[in-house]
């Protein structure tokens, strides 16, 4: 596992990576990074996985990761990720081979999880397990499909039995279009019901970011994978006009919707107020407002993460696990 060179950063830059190191990331070559997840280490601990069990994703087995550390094209309100670095320059160097990268991740995530081999509260067969992670959650930070061979990526994890978890904010329509592998799981992030709240909320580092939303929302009803879009519900700001996310939600057609409530945890503390976060029940209440436009039903919920999951009417419950 190589480190960017410092020698081709800024001191500003150099200085954000050292915060990143500090906050328990590791930086994979030269744009990729990797970093344990709090339900990684609930899972370990043989507490409760992430709600994303719910598509079968083992926590304690599951590697967070990013192709693309600090570059994207928003500058989100809500996101707890630094903003500290340029994202506005895209990356000029070379990009790193998709093995290279998941073999970084997976040899870092081994590193981060080896001194939970003596926990008395963690298993022998679970270390074990998490020493042999098969979920790969491409959504730790920055827009992952910018990484030109995130193809190639997802083909290299299937290549070795894992299951891929990607979540994207919708601006790389043609990028998207260019899967030839699809990930198991493919996720749209919605961050508002209308182009002005998108750009509100977002503010988006491109001009054309709401019109590539609503192309990646057409490709979606396309694609063959498992299909969610998830609404981050911030209150006082995107929280509003459920009729409009539903309008939004009928073009991609996803097996699953779900609305998750805005954490205030973060960088995103330095930009919003805690009363933006909302409660369970609001969050609860606001599926059902959206229910009463879709031909979905509310299936689940977590109330620790604060997310209540819809499925569309003609979707087997077989093809979910709400335990």
């Amino acid at each position: 596992m190589s480190a960017i060179p410092a020698h081709r950063l800024s001191r500003d830059e150099v200085k954000a990576l050292e915060k990143f190191k500090k906050a328990g990331y590791r930086i994979i070559g030269r744009h990729s990074a990797v970093k344990v997840c709090h339900w990684t280490k609930t899972a370990l601990r043989d507490g409760k996985f992430c709600y994303k069990r719910w598509y079968g994703i083992r926590s304690h087995r599951c590697v967070q990761m990013t192709p693309t550390l600090q570059y994207c094209n928003m500058m989100c309100v809500f996101c707890w990720r630094f903003h500290s670095i340029n994202r506005a320059s895209p990356y000029a160097g070379d990009w790193d081979e998709p093995k290279i990268i998941l073999d970084g991740c997976i040899a870092a995530q081994r590193e981060l999880l080896s001194g939970f081999k003596g926990n008395p509260r963690v298993t022998l067969q679970r270390f074990n397990e998490a020493m042999d992670p098969r979920h790969i959650a491409i959504s730790l930070d920055g827009e992952p499909m910018l990484y030109p061979y995130l193809s190639d990526l997802i083909k290299e994890a299937k290549l070795r039995g894992m299951t891929t978890f990607l979540v994207t904010n919708g601006t790389m329509p043609d990028r998207l279009e260019e899967l030839d592998v699809l990930p198991t799981n493919l996720y749209i992030s919605l961050y508002g019901p209308d182009e002005t709240t998108h750009k509100h909320v977002t503010r988006p580092l491109i001009t054309d970011s709401w019109q590539r939303i609503l192309k990646s929302l057409e490709l979606m009803s396309t694609f063959s994978c498992r299909r969610v879009v998830r609404l981050t519900l911030v209150k006082g700001y995107t929280m509003k006009e459920a009729e409009k996310y539903a309008d939004l939600i009928k073009i991609a057609t996803p097996e699953f919707v779900e609305c998750k409530a805005y954490m205030h945890v973060g960088e995103s503390q330095k930009r919003l107020p805690r009363d933006a976060m909302p409660s369970m029940e609001e969050v609860a209440a606001f599926a059902e407002e959206l229910r009463k436009f879709l031909n979905y039903v509310l299936i689940t919920e977590d109330p620790d993460s604060r997310v209540v999951l819809l499925i569309r009417t003609d979707v087997e419950l077989s093809k979910i696990e709400t335990l």
